[in-house]
């Protein structure tokens, strides 16, 4: 396979040379790290990742291809994408394209051979900053000067950019493997209805993912996605069971309508946070929010539970946390006192809150993972037992 020569520039001078792969061109966006070993797909698909430049930790991505059923939402959001090694030959059954050709086809630059453990070392020592991918300029003055220039993430509204344009109807459950007459194919399951019980979930689409759909759809739920601006009054009026706080991308604290929006509703039905959701609740509870050095991204984040002295290997994808100094145990804020309920093991930041006078609670991670470990699922029989 013919290659073009690419270079990533990051903001703080430093040039990482190697080849093109995907689309021809050139994108920017703020470059993290995901420690992810498989689940490329579901990554490229996260609307979470809009705005950043993802670089993958494991060396070899693209060995199974590409597979439609496997997208965590309709379109990838992400502005670029790295990689040690491309294999431009997926072997996997399910397979309907090469990661390169999907790149490409959805106009995403990537690049690949360069040294992506020496750029995650850079990160986490340095942070996350900014970058730019070319395979058009090649002068790294350049391209270090456009990083140079590239917007931030804080003070950024990126929700507006992924959320859905007008209510919808989601009706997939979980995707299992399964077989039949010794062909492999895929089968929805769906949870047998308890007492023919069905909850009504109204979900408030901030870059929402598809496997949280499907879960809580397998979880008997009646679910309806709505815009990330639509008031607090429209959807109390659609009578739901409960509400979910989507995750998203970017700052939460550039979403004041989605602050609005979750104040109004405290209180009023039960609340489930996921990721940006949390940082939202807390946000509309009267606490603050920071941005962390690097994020979190991948699917191996230890978070003990609290309560339990448990740990689970969680899927995260964020780079703001709440601020866990303005957020005291058992503190009383408008709704009543909060308590932290998880925290991440390895730097101590909050990863779940609950209220304890209302019915609300949130987790940092992802309980429906896609990719990753399914330690966390447990999060969604909590929701429905909150609605019970």
């Amino acid at each position: 396979m013919k290659s073009n020569k690419a270079i990533l520039a990051l903001s703080d001078g430093k040039i990482f040379e190697g080849t093109s792969f995907g689309a021809v061109g050139e994108t920017s966006g703020e470059v993290v790290f995901n420690t992810s070993i498989t689940g490329y797909q579901e990554i490229l698909t996260d609307p979470s990742y809009k705005g950043q430049i993802v670089n993958m930790t494991y060396p070899l991505i693209g060995n199974y291809g590409i597979c439609e059923k496997d997208y965590e939402s309709i379109q990838p959001y992400l502005e670029g994408f790295v990689v040690r090694e491309y294999s431009s030959y997926p072997s996997n059954w399910r397979s309907r394209m090469s990661l390169g050709e999907f790149l490409k086809s959805r106009e995403i630059v990537g690049i690949q051979g360069i040294d992506t453990r020496a750029l995650t070392r850079h990160i986490r020592d340095y942070g996350a900053q900014q970058g730019v991918i070319s395979t058009v300029d090649m002068d790294y003055q350049s391209l270090i000067s456009k990083a140079k220039r590239v917007p931030g993430l804080v003070g950024k509204d990126l929700v507006k950019e992924v959320t859905c344009q007008k209510s919808y109807k989601w009706e997939e459950g979980e995707i299992t493997l399964g077989t039949k007459k010794g062909n492999d194919q895929l089968r929805n399951k769906q949870h047998q209805e308890k007492d023919g019980k069905r909850f009504r979930v109204i979900v408030y689409d901030c870059g929402v993912k598809h496997n949280i759909l499907r879960k809580l759809k397998s979880h008997n739920c009646d679910v309806t996605v709505v815009p990330a601006d639509t008031n607090a009054e429209k959807v109390l009026s659609l009578k739901p069971d409960g509400i979910v706080i989507s995750n998203g991308p970017g700052d939460p604290a550039a979403v004041p309508y989605m602050l609005e929006n979750t104040s109004n509703i405290i209180g009023k039905k039960p609340v489930l946070g996921i990721c940006l959701g949390l940082q939202i609740l807390a946000l509309a509870l009267g606490y603050k929010t920071y941005k962390l050095k690097f994020g979190h991204h991948g699917g191996n984040q230890p978070v003990m539970d609290l309560s339990t002295k448990k740990v689970e290997i969680t899927a995260q994808n964020h780079c703001f946390a709440v601020d866990g100094e303005s957020l005291k145990n058992g503190q009383s804020n408008k709704f009543g006192r909060v308590e932290i309920t998880h925290t991440n093991l390895n730097d101590k930041s909050v990863e779940g809150l609950r209220c304890l006078d209302v019915p609300v609670f949130a987790v940092q991670y992802h309980p429906e993972a896609s990719p990753g470990p399914h330690d966390a699922s447990y999060i969604f029989d909590e929701f429905v037992k909150m609605m019970e």
